[in-house]
């Protein structure tokens, strides 16, 4: 099956990705992708850029080479209460936020009870979206109950394809869990391919081959299908 949906990539204002835009949404083009996410990090991170940068993307053609584009920013959990690192006169004006803990910001550490309060507490943000990669082993969670709080706040839950190859070794174990728990209590989650390099942009082959291991329902995945996921969108939207 098709998944013409990818919405967490990253360009060369995040710092450590190596592709424009430009060259982004041409090569999303060329793959047949019809919406592609621009999220770059958000200031941070480490050599991510300034919060300005979000604020004027705004200035940004809504299509490139055939491509729908939306733009947002993969924004920082900054502490275990799950505030964010932009504005929130910034937050509002973005197309997608993805909330996630990087150990560049986030002291890696082994007790689940502080790290699933940080992404509890980034659900209760309206402008939050997508809870990005929260199978990372170097913050442990409650699996359940992040799961059923997405399910409470709409918020979709990230399968990240990057996790499961290269970024954060040891995710799959978790990332499972984490999908068979979407599974059982009927919570959307989104495949993404976390891209910091254009050639591995709607790249979800990890994912899917364990999500097809799991038998997940293919309905729960809400980037097969366009208009789906522009209702989720719209529901989401606060402009």
């Amino acid at each position: 099956m098709k998944y013409p949906i990818d919405i967490h990539t990253h360009t060369i204002a995040s710092g450590h990705a190596y592709n424009t835009l430009f060259e982004n949404a041409k090569y999303a083009s060329e793959k047949g992708l019809e919406i592609l996410g621009t999220t770059d990090h958000a200031p941070s991170m480490p050599g991510a850029p300034h919060e300005w940068y979000f604020g004027n993307l705004k200035v940004l053609p809504k299509e490139l080479y055939g491509v729908t584009m939306l733009y947002g920013s993969e924004a920082n959990i900054v502490d275990y209460e799950g505030n964010i690192d932009l504005p929130t006169e910034i937050q509002q004006k973005l197309d997608v936020m993805i909330a996630s803990i990087h150990d560049p910001v986030m002291k890696p550490n082994n007790n689940p009870d502080l790290n699933t309060s940080a992404f509890l507490g980034a659900m209760d943000n309206p402008y939050v979206s997508i809870i990005g990669h929260c199978g990372n082993p170097s913050f442990p969670i409650h699996e359940e109950e992040v799961v059923k709080k997405a399910k409470e706040k709409n918020v979709l839950i990230e399968i990240n394809n990057s996790s499961l190859v290269r970024s954060r070794i040891g995710s799959e174990k978790i990332c499972t869990k984490v999908a068979l728990l979407c599974k059982k209590y009927n919570v959307k989650i989104i495949l993404n391919s976390d891209a910091h390099c254009c050639f591995h942009i709607g790249n979800f082959d990890a994912a899917l081959k364990m999500l097809k291991s799991i038998d997940m329902p293919e309905e729960l995945i809400i980037n097969r299908n366009k208009t789906e996921f522009f209702n989720f969108i719209k529901s989401r939207s606060t402009r």
